[in-house]
């Protein structure tokens, strides 16, 4: 039987989250965000079969097929990463990894926002000491990391189900 119960992403036993504001686009707004597990987790997912994929896509895509476990997901909010070649595809992933003492290989990316403009290093470097050090299981963290990746969406987007 299936339930919803209360929460988010930390709703799951042994997941963390946290909200950075790293001005990768804007001042003054969440706009990175993490989900973490000290335990290695399975991962799967979908991919479009569009021809122009982002560089997210491109890394994503590239660590579900090689069947091997992840720790984190690190997003950010503002640049979309797509259509600015390969320079973007690893670079959120190590940062975060060094930052959580992890393989770069155990870090899924995702990427929302404006189409064409390169991501900068440096705020990439800031949010991901923010974003470690902001790590908590808590249902606001949660929430927080939901509204740290909003873009057009009027409302944070998050649920839980136990079965």
């Amino acid at each position: 039987m299936m339930n919803t119960i209360e929460g988010g992403v930390t709703a799951a036993k042994g997941f963390m989250a946290a909200s950075a504001e790293a001005g990768i686009k804007y001042k003054n707004r969440t706009d990175m965000a993490l989900v973490y597990t000290k335990s290695p987790a399975v991962c799967a997912g979908t991919f479009t079969t569009n021809v122009v994929k982002a560089a997210p896509v491109w890394w994503d895509k590239e660590i579900v097929e090689s069947k091997k476990d992840v720790h984190a997901v690190v997003l950010n909010s503002g640049i979309a990463n797509a259509c600015t070649g390969g320079e973007g595809k690893e670079y959120m992933a190590a940062q975060i990894a060094e930052a959580l003492g992890v393989s770069t290989k155990e870090v899924l990316t995702a990427s929302t926002g404006v189409i064409g403009m390169q991501i900068k290093k440096e705020p990439i470097q800031k949010g991901a000491k923010l974003l470690k050090d902001a790590l908590a299981d808590t249902k606001e963290a949660g929430l927080l990391a939901a509204k740290a990746i909003m873009t057009t969406d009027t409302v944070p987007k998050e649920a839980a189900i136990s079965f």
